[in-house]
């Protein structure tokens, strides 16, 4: 029997990691396929092209085979799904929730404060987390601007922590929108060790848990000794840990960052490299991967510690949205993730010296990288004064994220068993 560490550790547990839409969509069509009593999910993007479809083929059947059936999907990255999409679903006895629906703008910045979680838990046995969405342009054959990106197979323990965090999201709703069929959780039962790894869900949210991603972090840095190894996808962090990366970096470790060359969205990038000139001169490695745009949010320190999941290294995921990361002490599944990043790292990066800052010291001269600073530094209080703001989470059907768009024809006929190189035009969104 599995026992339970302190400060919400587990043990027993078996790891995966999965990379790119390649491995993690057949994992997770597969599980569901398997399932039996409860499939749920959480994303920020579910679009209705080939990826988007062949999850609805497999939800749909297990919905008609008696799986109970949630998916969670945030209002402002899955603004159009069509009637049809839905309708079939929820006919079948799914039940498809929106996290925040547009279109109204709130005083309270509903807009920015988001489900940017990525989690799929099946029968409390098998769960998913990491950064990939629902989207065609997780697969390569979308062209150059498939995103890279990591995902998490987990076994064990830590999957009811996955389940239970998934079911608070929708428990309000479920009790407020169909009383008559109430959300119950599956009956507790004792969890038998998977495999070896530690680990522990930690999540951000806008109320008890507002830093604790950021947290980790910062304590995973402090008590590095040989090497940190970074990959993030929109880097522009707070002062805080700013300060911890340089701190490490002068003690001798040696710390990498994997960020984005090749942007999706233009502005992260050059956010990032306004604080690259003050990392570079405490001595730490910057990387900018140019192969296609990086969407990963994945982080490894040392031969053991590492974590996986939805947050980014910026203001909209460390101060605003809601966010999920597994955190792991597990040699094994280090090895694995440093087997993965030392590849991009040494073949597909540009390495950034001292020399390619130059150009940009004039705006440190002008004083805008002091004022950047400020407001990075003070970000978190200043939206902690704000308004607060409780979520809605809403049936799909009565939101406006419903349009009458048929869907794409082409995309329909994709399985999932087979990657068909059918590519489709990019949505665009910073995922």
């Amino acid at each position: 029997m599995a026992r339970r560490l302190d400060e919400g550790w587990t043990s027993g547990n078996q790891l995966r990691l999965l990379e790119n839409g390649e491995e993690f969509f057949p994992a997770v069509f597969a599980a569901i396929e398997s399932a039996r009593h409860e499939v749920l999910i959480e994303t920020f993007i579910l679009f209705e092209d080939k990826v988007g479809l062949a999850l609805h083929d497999v939800l749909l059947r297990a919905a008609q085979r008696g799986v109970r059936v949630d998916v969670t999907v945030d209002g402002f990255g899955s603004p159009t799904l069509s009637a049809q999409f839905v309708n079939t679903l929820t006919e079948a006895g799914a039940r498809l929730h929106v996290f925040d629906p547009p279109p109204k703008l709130s005083r309270r910045l509903k807009l920015f404060r988001r489900l940017h979680r990525k989690i799929v838990v099946v029968d409390g046995e098998v769960g998913f987390i990491g950064g990939i969405n629902y989207s065609a342009d997780h697969l390569a054959d979308f062209g150059a601007e498939a995103k890279q990106d990591y995902s998490v197979e987990a076994r064990g323990p830590i999957v009811e922590q996955l389940r239970l965090e998934a079911q608070r999201t929708i428990a309000q709703a479920a009790k407020e929108q169909w009383p008559d069929k109430p959300l119950q959780a599956l009956a507790p039962r004792p969890c038998d060790s998977a495999g070896h790894a530690q680990a522990r869900l930690v999540t951000r949210d806008n109320q008890k848990h507002r830093d604790d991603i950021e947290r980790h972090y910062r304590m995973a840095l402090q008590s590095a000794q040989r090497e940190v190894i970074i990959a993030n996808a929109y880097f522009f962090p707070g002062y805080r840990l700013l300060k911890s990366l340089q701190r490490a970096a002068q003690r001798g470790v040696r710390v990498h960052l994997i960020l984005q060359g090749q942007p999706d969205v233009a502005a992260a990038t050059w956010a990032a490299r306004m604080v690259y000139g003050r990392l570079i001169d405490a001595g730490v490695q910057i990387h900018e991967y140019c192969d296609r745009p990086m969407h990963g949010k994945v982080a490894l320190v040392d031969d053991e510690w590492s974590t996986i999941g939805s947050s980014n290294l910026d203001p909209l995921s460390l101060s605003l949205n809601l966010e999920a990361n597994l955190v792991i002490r597990d040699q094994h599944f280090n090895a694995q993730l440093r087997d993965k990043l030392m590849p991009l790292l040494h073949n597909s990066c540009v390495h950034v010296s001292k020399e390619h800052t130059v150009a940009q010291r004039w705006w440190w001269r002008l004083g805008v990288g002091a004022l950047v600073f400020h407001i990075v530094r003070h970000f978190p209080r200043w939206m902690a004064q704000l308004p607060a703001h409780r979520p809605s989470v809403v049936p799909a059907a009565e939101t406006a994220v419903i349009t009458s768009a048929p869907a794409d024809a082409d995309a329909r006929a994709w399985s999932w068993r087979r990657l068909a190189p059918t590519r489709l035009a990019s949505r665009g969104a910073a995922q």
